[in-house]
């Protein structure tokens, strides 16, 4: 599903045009990607939480030459499934 089709599916859920769904949508993703930005997190009981996760920076190979380089240390956004989520993905 691509977030065309998304849209559609959500406007019709929820008895919305599919321009005020795009901006449901958009409105989300914005507050999600902000609160990850101040290293914050979303909880939504039921469906999952997005948080940040951290990497240490450490070192590795490049794999052209096999020669030793460091590899920064990064942040990467991290999706954790509820438990109401797997049980209905598992039922």
């Amino acid at each position: 599903m691509n977030k065309t089709e998304l849209v559609a599916a959500m406007a019709e859920q929820a008895g919305l045009s599919k321009k005020d769904a795009e901006k449901a949508l958009k409105a989300f993703v914005d507050v999600v990607a902000d609160e990850l930005k101040k290293d914050g997190k979303v909880q939504l009981v039921g469906f999952g939480t997005f948080e940040v996760s951290k990497r240490a920076a450490r070192e590795g190979r490049n794999p052209l030459n096999g020669k030793p380089m460091k590899i920064a240390a990064s942040k990467a956004p991290k999706f954790k499934a509820g438990k109401a989520l797997k049980d209905m993905l598992n039922a």
